[in-house]
């Protein structure tokens, strides 16, 4: 999909990360200013590293939880793709108070910078967590159940803060449901490691990966490129009912954990075959995890004019000859 986007300046928080870099390198290619703001906690300075040359691109190297240094870094800008924040439900559980302090705090600080400066529009990283104990499949945005753990307070509470602020001092805010998204860039170590990285670092050594629980519980998978374009379309996006509200970032459809170790076999064995051979085992349920998750994107569709081109299977394969190339 070709969206026309050039000549803005863009501020992309926890532009170093995963889904942050690769979002700073497609702005770049469209030909507008980015700002990176990151204070490499969990991005890595070698997913900008080609950028820093460049010159539209800007570095800043600070923390959302100061708000001098989102005042500062959001200085000139239009937008803000804000994806700063501290991921992974486990690491929430282990440690709320940090996780609340960057994604409440750090959030709240990037709302007053963005206000003050009077940037266009704010869009931000909200997440499927928000649905906690709904059981209704699909997903849809306007029908959520309690959270199940601190990771997902926190991104609801975001959501909160930003209805209030686009209500109260009238800044454009649009929120993206990530669900469990995938690709190049993803960090395959550490003890937070997101599942797909992390298999396929285990397969690529040999090891035997642990699926939590029987390998049923399912999840739509999404792949960046699909991420990508909903974030350039959230900036381009025109009409009120478009803006101030959030929506189901996905491919609309669920596979079990048993579903994608199955594709994670058969796309690593073409590059070596013994992977085939690999055993999977199967430890308790983690907790905190939602059984099943699949979206409904039938809002974003209707009002971004979102198109996710990617399926899982297409996602893999891309995402597998990633790994393959640069692990």
């Amino acid at each position: 999909m070709d969206i026309q986007l050039s000549g803005k300046k863009i501020l992309v928080t926890g532009g170093a990360g995963f889904i942050g870099s690769n979002l700073c390198e497609i702005l770049l290619k469209k030909e507008n200013e980015v700002v990176c703001l990151d204070n490499f906690a969990t991005g890595k300075k070698e997913n900008i590293a080609h950028l820093l040359e460049h010159t539209n691109f800007t570095l800043v190297e600070g923390d959302i939880r100061s708000l001098a240094d989102c005042k500062k870094a959001v200085e000139g800008a239009n937008y803000v793709l804000h994806q700063a924040a501290l991921g992974s439900v486990p690491r929430s559980i282990k440690d709320p108070v940090t996780s609340n302090d960057v994604n409440v705090g750090g959030f709240l600080n990037m709302l007053v910078a963005s206000r003050d400066e009077g940037v266009k529009r704010f869009i931000y990283a909200a997440s499927s967590s928000t649905y906690g104990d709904s059981e209704s499949l699909p997903k849809v945005e306007d029908k959520i159940g309690k959270p199940l753990s601190p990771y997902a307070i926190t991104k609801y509470v975001n959501e909160l803060y930003a209805d209030v602020f686009s209500k109260t001092y009238g800044l454009e805010t649009i929120g993206l449901r990530y669900f469990n998204v995938f690709g190049r860039k993803q960090d395959p170590n550490g003890a937070y490691a997101a599942v797909i990285p992390k298999f396929v670092g285990q397969f690529m050594k040999g090891d035997s990966p642990v699926i939590n629980g029987d390998g049923e519980y399912s999840r739509d998978f999404t792949y960046i490129d699909n991420v990508i374009q909903a974030n350039l379309l959230s900036i381009v996006a025109e009409g009120e009912e478009a803006v101030n509200t959030v929506y189901n970032v996905a491919y609309g459809e669920r596979n079990t954990l048993n579903d994608l170790v199955g594709y994670l076999k058969e796309f690593l064995s073409e590059f070596d075959a013994n992977i085939k051979n690999v055993e999977v085992l199967h430890g308790p349920n983690r907790l905190g995890d939602i059984p099943h998750s699949l979206a409904s994107v039938d809002k974003a569709k209707e009002l971004l004019n979102y198109n996710p081109e990617y399926s899982l299977q297409k996602g893999l394969k891309e995402a597998v000859k990633w790994y393959w190339e640069n692990l």
